[in-house]
Protein backbone atom coordinates (compact mmCIF):
# COMPACT_ATOMS: atom_id res chain seq x y z
CA UNK A 1 0.00 0.00 0.00
CA UNK A 2 1.10 3.24 -0.92
CA UNK A 3 1.34 6.15 1.51
CA UNK A 4 1.50 9.88 1.01
CA UNK A 5 2.12 11.88 3.83
CA UNK A 6 2.12 15.78 3.08
CA UNK A 7 2.99 17.98 5.84
CA UNK A 8 4.92 21.76 6.38
CA UNK A 9 7.70 19.76 8.63
CA UNK A 10 9.56 16.23 9.98
CA UNK A 11 12.34 16.27 12.27
CA UNK A 12 14.98 17.76 13.39
CA UNK A 13 12.02 20.19 13.45
CA UNK A 14 11.05 20.88 17.12
CA UNK A 15 6.91 21.22 17.19
CA UNK A 16 4.17 19.13 17.42
CA UNK A 17 3.03 18.67 14.04
CA UNK A 18 6.93 17.82 13.08
CA UNK A 19 6.79 14.96 16.18
CA UNK A 20 3.40 13.89 14.76
CA UNK A 21 4.61 13.56 10.97
CA UNK A 22 7.67 11.99 11.91
CA UNK A 23 6.82 9.34 14.26
CA UNK A 24 3.53 8.87 11.77
CA UNK A 25 6.08 8.16 8.77
CA UNK A 26 8.54 5.68 10.64
CA UNK A 27 5.98 3.72 12.25
CA UNK A 28 4.56 3.09 8.59
CA UNK A 29 7.47 2.14 7.36
CA UNK A 30 8.36 -0.43 10.08
CA UNK A 31 5.22 -2.05 9.32
CA UNK A 32 6.51 -2.30 5.59
CA UNK A 33 4.48 0.49 3.60
CA UNK A 34 5.36 2.28 0.72
CA UNK A 35 6.03 5.64 2.56
CA UNK A 36 6.81 8.99 1.12
CA UNK A 37 6.70 12.30 2.65
CA UNK A 38 6.27 15.83 1.41
CA UNK A 39 8.17 18.74 3.76
CA UNK A 40 9.40 22.08 3.98
CA UNK A 41 13.28 20.15 4.14
CA UNK A 42 15.59 23.07 4.16
CA UNK A 43 19.99 22.01 4.66
CA UNK A 44 19.33 18.72 6.56
CA UNK A 45 20.82 15.47 4.80
CA UNK A 46 18.12 13.01 4.88
CA UNK A 47 20.11 10.50 3.00
CA UNK A 48 21.28 7.86 5.32
CA UNK A 49 18.34 8.13 7.17
CA UNK A 50 15.76 7.47 3.71
CA UNK A 51 18.65 4.08 3.26
CA UNK A 52 18.22 2.92 6.80
CA UNK A 53 13.98 3.45 6.88
CA UNK A 54 12.88 3.53 2.87
CA UNK A 55 11.07 6.37 3.32
CA UNK A 56 11.05 8.76 0.96
CA UNK A 57 11.44 12.20 1.63
CA UNK A 58 11.06 15.07 -0.90
CA UNK A 59 10.85 18.63 -0.54
CA UNK A 60 7.73 20.89 -1.25
CA UNK A 61 8.70 23.49 -3.90
CA UNK A 62 8.25 26.83 -1.80
CA UNK A 63 9.18 29.97 -4.03
CA UNK A 64 7.22 32.64 -2.72
CA UNK A 65 9.69 33.52 -0.49
CA UNK A 66 13.50 33.62 -0.31
CA UNK A 67 14.28 31.31 2.61
CA UNK A 68 11.47 29.47 4.47
CA UNK A 69 10.65 28.63 7.20
CA UNK A 70 12.05 24.95 7.23
CA UNK A 71 12.69 21.78 8.99
CA UNK A 72 16.35 22.25 9.45
CA UNK A 73 16.37 24.33 13.00
CA UNK A 74 18.50 27.29 10.62
CA UNK A 75 16.19 30.10 11.85
CA UNK A 76 17.79 32.38 8.97
CA UNK A 77 14.27 34.55 7.53
CA UNK A 78 15.17 37.31 5.70
CA UNK A 79 14.22 40.83 6.27
CA UNK A 80 12.43 41.10 3.21
CA UNK A 81 10.28 37.36 4.20
CA UNK A 82 9.66 39.03 7.51
CA UNK A 83 8.11 42.35 5.99
CA UNK A 84 5.90 40.54 3.29
CA UNK A 85 5.00 38.81 6.09
CA UNK A 86 3.73 41.44 8.49
CA UNK A 87 1.89 43.33 6.11
CA UNK A 88 0.27 40.19 3.92
CA UNK A 89 -0.49 37.96 7.18
CA UNK A 90 -3.72 38.91 7.80
CA UNK A 91 -5.23 39.57 4.55
CA UNK A 92 -3.57 37.27 2.04
CA UNK A 93 -2.56 34.70 4.92
CA UNK A 94 1.01 35.21 3.58
CA UNK A 95 3.30 33.12 3.48
CA UNK A 96 1.39 30.05 4.19
CA UNK A 97 -1.25 30.73 1.16
CA UNK A 98 1.32 29.38 -0.82
CA UNK A 99 0.38 25.51 0.23
CA UNK A 100 -2.85 26.20 -1.55
CA UNK A 101 -0.69 26.37 -4.61
CA UNK A 102 1.99 24.00 -4.22
CA UNK A 103 0.30 20.92 -3.54
CA UNK A 104 -0.82 20.23 -6.82
CA UNK A 105 2.49 20.15 -7.87
CA UNK A 106 3.15 18.03 -5.63
CA UNK A 107 0.64 15.48 -6.25
CA UNK A 108 0.47 15.26 -9.68
CA UNK A 109 3.90 13.94 -9.69
CA UNK A 110 2.39 11.12 -7.40
CA UNK A 111 0.95 8.04 -9.07
CA UNK A 112 -1.26 5.33 -7.38
CA UNK A 113 -2.01 7.01 -4.29
CA UNK A 114 -3.66 4.57 -1.87
CA UNK A 115 -3.68 6.60 1.46
CA UNK A 116 -2.76 10.42 1.25
CA UNK A 117 -2.15 12.20 5.41
CA UNK A 118 -2.01 16.12 5.33
CA UNK A 119 -1.20 17.25 8.52
CA UNK A 120 -2.06 20.68 9.73
CA UNK A 121 -1.06 23.38 11.09
CA UNK A 122 -0.62 25.03 8.76
CA UNK A 123 -4.57 24.47 7.29
CA UNK A 124 -3.38 25.60 3.90
CA UNK A 125 -1.98 22.38 3.28
CA UNK A 126 -5.48 21.37 3.52
CA UNK A 127 -6.59 23.59 0.74
CA UNK A 128 -3.99 22.86 -1.41
CA UNK A 129 -5.39 18.50 -1.05
CA UNK A 130 -8.86 20.13 -1.67
CA UNK A 131 -8.07 22.14 -5.14
CA UNK A 132 -5.84 19.11 -6.20
CA UNK A 133 -8.70 17.00 -5.82
CA UNK A 134 -10.75 19.06 -8.11
CA UNK A 135 -7.92 19.08 -10.70
CA UNK A 136 -6.88 15.68 -10.76
CA UNK A 137 -10.30 14.01 -10.43
CA UNK A 138 -9.50 10.49 -10.68
CA UNK A 139 -5.87 10.59 -10.56
CA UNK A 140 -6.59 11.73 -6.87
CA UNK A 141 -5.75 9.73 -3.96
CA UNK A 142 -8.22 6.43 -2.93
CA UNK A 143 -8.40 7.79 0.33
CA UNK A 144 -7.63 11.26 1.96
CA UNK A 145 -7.19 11.72 5.89
CA UNK A 146 -6.33 15.65 6.94
CA UNK A 147 -4.91 15.74 10.38
CA UNK A 148 -5.76 18.74 12.86
CA UNK A 149 -3.75 19.78 15.31
CA UNK A 150 -4.99 23.19 16.11
CA UNK A 151 -8.35 24.12 14.52
CA UNK A 152 -8.24 27.38 11.86
CA UNK A 153 -11.88 29.52 11.42
CA UNK A 154 -13.21 29.03 15.27
CA UNK A 155 -10.19 28.97 16.93
CA UNK A 156 -10.95 30.45 20.05
CA UNK A 157 -7.67 32.65 20.48
CA UNK A 158 -7.59 33.48 16.82
CA UNK A 159 -9.68 36.37 15.67
CA UNK A 160 -7.64 37.78 12.46
CA UNK A 161 -8.84 35.61 9.79
CA UNK A 162 -10.56 37.37 7.65
CA UNK A 163 -14.67 35.56 7.01
CA UNK A 164 -13.60 35.09 3.01
CA UNK A 165 -11.10 31.93 4.30
CA UNK A 166 -14.45 30.11 5.84
CA UNK A 167 -15.32 28.97 2.43
CA UNK A 168 -11.51 27.11 2.17
CA UNK A 169 -11.88 25.75 4.85
CA UNK A 170 -15.66 24.62 4.30
CA UNK A 171 -13.96 23.29 0.25
CA UNK A 172 -11.89 20.78 2.32
CA UNK A 173 -14.15 19.80 5.03
CA UNK A 174 -16.28 18.87 2.05
CA UNK A 175 -13.96 16.71 0.19
CA UNK A 176 -12.07 14.88 2.34
CA UNK A 177 -12.84 11.05 3.62
CA UNK A 178 -11.89 11.67 7.21
CA UNK A 179 -10.75 14.57 9.99
CA UNK A 180 -8.65 13.21 12.24
CA UNK A 181 -8.08 15.18 15.32
CA UNK A 182 -6.11 14.86 19.29
CA UNK A 183 -8.93 15.58 21.70
CA UNK A 184 -12.28 15.06 22.10
CA UNK A 185 -13.75 18.80 22.06
CA UNK A 186 -11.97 19.31 19.00
CA UNK A 187 -14.66 19.17 16.38
CA UNK A 188 -16.62 21.62 18.63
CA UNK A 189 -13.92 24.16 16.80
CA UNK A 190 -14.89 23.16 13.02
CA UNK A 191 -18.50 23.66 11.36
CA UNK A 192 -21.19 21.39 12.53
CA UNK A 193 -22.41 20.16 9.19
CA UNK A 194 -18.80 18.05 8.84
CA UNK A 195 -18.87 16.37 12.25
CA UNK A 196 -19.70 12.97 11.03
CA UNK A 197 -16.12 13.45 9.18
CA UNK A 198 -14.15 13.36 12.54
CA UNK A 199 -11.89 10.89 14.31
CA UNK A 200 -9.99 11.22 17.53
CA UNK A 201 -6.85 9.99 17.25
CA UNK A 202 -4.50 11.54 19.53
CA UNK A 203 -0.70 12.71 19.46
CA UNK A 204 1.75 9.47 19.47
CA UNK A 205 5.01 9.05 20.81
CA UNK A 206 6.99 6.15 20.91
CA UNK A 207 7.57 5.25 24.42
CA UNK A 208 8.05 2.92 27.31
CA UNK A 209 5.14 3.22 30.15
CA UNK A 210 7.06 4.67 33.04
CA UNK A 211 6.37 2.66 36.34
CA UNK A 212 4.28 4.58 38.86
CA UNK A 213 6.09 6.11 41.43
CA UNK A 214 5.92 8.16 45.11
CA UNK A 215 8.13 11.60 43.81
CA UNK A 216 10.51 13.29 45.90
CA UNK A 217 13.08 16.36 45.18
CA UNK A 218 15.88 15.02 43.55
CA UNK A 219 17.94 18.64 43.58
CA UNK A 220 19.73 20.19 46.35
CA UNK A 221 18.26 23.40 45.25
CA UNK A 222 13.95 22.99 44.08
CA UNK A 223 14.51 22.92 39.70
CA UNK A 224 11.94 23.06 37.71
CA UNK A 225 11.21 23.38 33.91
CA UNK A 226 9.11 24.78 31.34
CA UNK A 227 9.85 23.75 27.61
CA UNK A 228 7.99 25.57 25.10
CA UNK A 229 6.77 28.65 23.56
CA UNK A 230 4.99 31.44 25.95
CA UNK A 231 2.10 33.63 24.13
CA UNK A 232 0.57 36.91 25.62
CA UNK A 233 -2.74 36.06 24.71
CA UNK A 234 -2.95 32.09 25.37
CA UNK A 235 0.13 31.11 27.50
CA UNK A 236 1.53 34.37 29.33
CA UNK A 237 3.88 33.62 32.49
CA UNK A 238 3.15 36.84 33.98
CA UNK A 239 1.61 36.10 37.09
CA UNK A 240 3.81 33.00 37.70
CA UNK A 241 6.97 34.79 37.12
CA UNK A 242 6.04 37.95 39.49
CA UNK A 243 5.14 35.27 42.02
CA UNK A 244 8.58 33.77 41.61
CA UNK A 245 10.07 37.86 41.68
CA UNK A 246 8.62 38.03 45.33
CA UNK A 247 9.47 34.11 46.41
CA UNK A 248 12.07 34.48 49.06
CA UNK A 249 13.08 30.97 49.11
CA UNK A 250 15.67 29.96 46.68
CA UNK A 251 15.04 27.61 43.14
CA UNK A 252 15.89 27.03 39.63
CA UNK A 253 13.76 27.90 36.95
CA UNK A 254 15.15 26.21 33.32
CA UNK A 255 13.20 27.52 30.12
CA UNK A 256 14.28 25.82 26.82
CA UNK A 257 13.00 28.11 24.59
CA UNK A 258 13.62 30.77 21.43
CA UNK A 259 10.63 33.95 22.46
CA UNK A 260 12.22 35.76 25.25
CA UNK A 261 9.76 38.59 24.76
CA UNK A 262 7.54 37.71 28.01
CA UNK A 263 10.50 36.93 29.97
CA UNK A 264 12.97 39.51 29.55
CA UNK A 265 11.59 41.86 32.00
CA UNK A 266 11.64 39.58 34.90
CA UNK A 267 15.41 38.18 33.67
CA UNK A 268 17.42 40.92 36.05
CA UNK A 269 14.98 40.60 38.81
CA UNK A 270 15.44 37.00 39.04
CA UNK A 271 18.95 36.93 38.41
CA UNK A 272 20.16 33.17 38.62
CA UNK A 273 17.27 31.83 39.65
CA UNK A 274 16.33 31.82 35.75
CA UNK A 275 18.15 29.75 33.23
CA UNK A 276 17.48 29.99 29.65
CA UNK A 277 18.37 27.19 27.65
CA UNK A 278 18.11 26.84 23.57
CA UNK A 279 15.79 24.57 22.17
CA UNK A 280 17.21 20.68 22.01
CA UNK A 281 16.00 17.65 20.29
CA UNK A 282 13.34 15.44 21.79
CA UNK A 283 15.47 12.81 22.85
CA UNK A 284 18.02 15.17 24.42
CA UNK A 285 14.98 17.15 25.97
CA UNK A 286 13.66 14.02 27.64
CA UNK A 287 17.11 13.72 29.04
CA UNK A 288 17.10 16.74 30.51
CA UNK A 289 13.61 16.35 32.21
CA UNK A 290 14.31 13.34 34.02
CA UNK A 291 17.45 15.47 36.06
CA UNK A 292 14.27 18.11 37.28
CA UNK A 293 11.86 18.02 40.65
CA UNK A 294 8.97 18.69 38.38
CA UNK A 295 7.84 20.24 35.62
CA UNK A 296 5.48 23.32 34.55
CA UNK A 297 2.74 23.26 32.15
CA UNK A 298 0.63 26.53 31.65
CA UNK A 299 -2.60 25.24 30.32
CA UNK A 300 -4.11 27.09 27.35
CA UNK A 301 -6.57 30.53 27.72
CA UNK A 302 -9.58 29.90 26.20
CA UNK A 303 -9.16 26.70 23.84
CA UNK A 304 -9.91 23.47 25.39
CA UNK A 305 -9.72 21.96 22.74
CA UNK A 306 -6.45 21.73 22.23
CA UNK A 307 -3.93 19.66 24.82
CA UNK A 308 -0.15 20.51 24.77
CA UNK A 309 1.83 17.67 23.52
CA UNK A 310 4.09 18.46 25.63
CA UNK A 311 2.32 16.42 28.67
CA UNK A 312 2.68 13.74 26.85
CA UNK A 313 6.67 14.31 27.30
CA UNK A 314 6.67 15.32 30.85
CA UNK A 315 4.72 12.06 31.62
CA UNK A 316 7.16 9.82 29.46
CA UNK A 317 9.90 11.76 32.14
CA UNK A 318 8.21 10.17 34.42
CA UNK A 319 8.72 13.75 36.77
CA UNK A 320 5.52 15.25 38.83
CA UNK A 321 3.62 18.04 37.13
CA UNK A 322 2.45 21.49 37.82
CA UNK A 323 -0.01 22.24 35.30
CA UNK A 324 -1.55 26.02 36.11
CA UNK A 325 -4.14 28.27 34.01
CA UNK A 326 -2.08 31.33 33.22
CA UNK A 327 -4.87 34.00 34.21
CA UNK A 328 -5.46 32.55 37.44
CA UNK A 329 -2.61 30.55 38.81
CA UNK A 330 -2.74 28.25 42.00
CA UNK A 331 0.03 30.26 43.69
CA UNK A 332 -0.40 28.39 46.67
CA UNK A 333 0.10 24.97 44.61
CA UNK A 334 3.06 25.94 42.53
CA UNK A 335 4.93 26.97 46.40
CA UNK A 336 3.70 23.97 47.33
CA UNK A 337 6.03 22.08 44.84
CA UNK A 338 8.53 24.37 45.46
CA UNK A 339 9.10 23.12 49.28
CA UNK A 340 8.70 19.63 47.34
CA UNK A 341 5.19 18.08 47.82
CA UNK A 342 3.96 17.44 44.51
CA UNK A 343 0.75 15.67 46.23
CA UNK A 344 -1.10 17.39 43.58
CA UNK A 345 1.09 16.62 40.64
CA UNK A 346 -1.16 16.46 37.36
CA UNK A 347 -1.63 13.13 35.61
CA UNK A 348 -2.00 12.27 31.89
CA UNK A 349 -5.14 9.65 31.91
CA UNK A 350 -4.59 6.26 29.61
CA UNK A 351 -0.99 6.92 28.83
CA UNK A 352 -1.06 4.06 26.89
CA UNK A 353 -3.34 5.51 23.54
CA UNK A 354 -0.44 7.90 23.21
CA UNK A 355 2.04 5.03 22.21
CA UNK A 356 2.61 5.60 18.48
CA UNK A 357 1.58 1.97 17.28
CA UNK A 358 -2.11 2.45 18.63
CA UNK A 359 -2.22 5.62 17.28
CA UNK A 360 -0.93 4.17 13.63
CA UNK A 361 -3.37 1.25 14.30
CA UNK A 362 -6.08 3.74 14.35
CA UNK A 363 -5.08 5.58 11.61
CA UNK A 364 -4.82 2.07 9.58
CA UNK A 365 -8.49 1.12 10.45
CA UNK A 366 -10.42 4.25 8.69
Amino acid sequence: MKIVIISQHIFPMQTPRAHRTTELMIELAKRGYDVTVYAVLGKYDYTLFQQETGIKIKAIPIKWQLIPYSSDLEVRRTFLDKLLGKLLNSRFEFPEIEFKYRIFDVLKKETNIDVLISIADPHHIHWGVARAKEKLKELFPKKWIADCGDPFMMNNHTNDHLLKFEKEERFFCKNVDFITVPVEKAPDSYYPEYKNKFRIIPQGFRFQTPENQVFSPINSTPTFVFAGTFLRDIRNPEKIFEFLSSYKGVFKFVIYTKYLELVDPYMTTLGDKLEIRNQVSREELLSELKKMDFLLNLENENSPGQTPSKLIDYSIANRPILSLQPSKPNLNQLQSFLEGDYSEAYTVKNLEQFKIENVVDKFLDL
